[in-house]
């Protein structure tokens, strides 16, 4: 029974772990971060691979570092076949990633060359792209340069936002692994040079990305909320109050209004629509639905909760409009 030595940290990853002990052919030891403060009450919580690890009575180790003597020797006691990495969280120094006999595999969330980096799902979703996938590749000591091994493609849908596009990409990227091992372990696997040319890189989501400016056009709008939903989410303030959006629809409605405007279904009359949804005007005349919301210091509501108790109406704007 071959030797794996996996390393995750969210649900993405703890996918793949699954499909990997569930299997039944591999013997598999968990590397994943340390825990960490999270969610509003900032309790310290063990990340998805360890919740799956521990329930499944798998060994698991939370360095600080890859990069000190303590990780080599515990790397070498380990002694793995081959290490499995699916968002970790961190780069794999040199002496980790040319330990394995049979290498050192990344389960990436994008079509490589494009998207290489921290955040490729929420990029090629606020890109406005309809197809993104899964990369089986090697690691090298570069960002997401390694050869490729195989790729699996997931569509994304025009209302998809990044929680349902990571859910399927998780669950693509367990299935893809398990097929493409025994072709590493059997010698039949054919890697594929990337072309550096076509390669594009996908940046960490700042603070700064999260800002929602309705002076873009309303595609760009709606894929910005969806790209960032369910976290961080975009952020703009409404009558000097802040707003996430968590949910949004492009809407049939167009108005010549200022971007930022705050209307109704049929662009006039009450703020709250039939089906409680908040439209706003964009920056080329077309409108988006929001249709629910975080406000500060607050739970997720729809949308129509929010505005009747925050008592907006038609003609109220969104401070979060650039060019101004």
């Amino acid at each position: 029974m071959k030797k794996i030595l996996f390393m995750g940290t969210p649900g993405f990853a703890a996918a793949s772990l699954a499909a990997l002990y569930e299997s039944g052919e591999y013997s598999v030891t968990v590397v994943t971060q340390p825990d960490k403060p999270k969610g509003r009450g900032y309790a310290v919580t063990p990340s998805e691979v360890k919740v799956y690890a521990l329930e499944h009575g798998l060994t698991v180790y939370q360095p600080a570092t890859l990069r000190d003597e303590a990780f080599a020797s515990l790397l070498a006691e380990i002694d793995p076949d081959m290490i499995v990495v699916a968002a970790y969280g961190k780069l794999l120094p040199k002496n980790v990633i040319d330990y394995p006999e049979y290498g050192c595999i990344n389960v990436h969330g994008s079509l490589l060359p494009e998207y290489r980096g921290a955040a490729p799902v929420q990029r090629a979703i606020i890109d406005g792209r309809t197809v993104t996938g899964i990369t089986i590749m090697y690691m090298a000591e570069g960002l997401d340069t390694g050869d490729m091994l195989e790729k699996a493609e997931v569509p994304i849908g025009e209302n998809d936002d990044f929680g349902t596009v990571f859910g399927r990409l998780a669950v693509c990227g367990a299935e893809l692994l398990l097929r493409t091992l025994p072709h590493i372990f059997d010698g039949s696997a054919k890697p594929e040079k990337q072309n550096g040319d076509l390669a594009t890189y996908a940046k960490k989501i700042e603070k700064a990305d999260c800002v929602l400016d309705f002076s873009m056009p309303a595609k760009k709008v709606h894929d910005l909320i969806r790209g960032l939903s369910p976290a961080p989410l975009a952020s703009a303030s409404l009558c000097g109050r802040m707003l996430k959006p968590v949910t949004s629809r492009l809407s049939d409605t167009v108005s010549g209004e200022l971007p930022g405007t705050v209307v109704s279904a049929d662009g006039k009359g009450p703020v709250v629509s039939a089906d409680g949804k908040l439209t706003v005007v964009c920056g080329d005349g077309k409108c988006v639905d929001i249709t629910e919301v975080l406000p500060a210091g607050k739970r997720r509501m729809p949308a129509a909760d929010y505005l009747r108790g925050a008592k907006i109406k038609a003609g109220d704007r969104f401070d979060t409009v650039s060019g101004e």
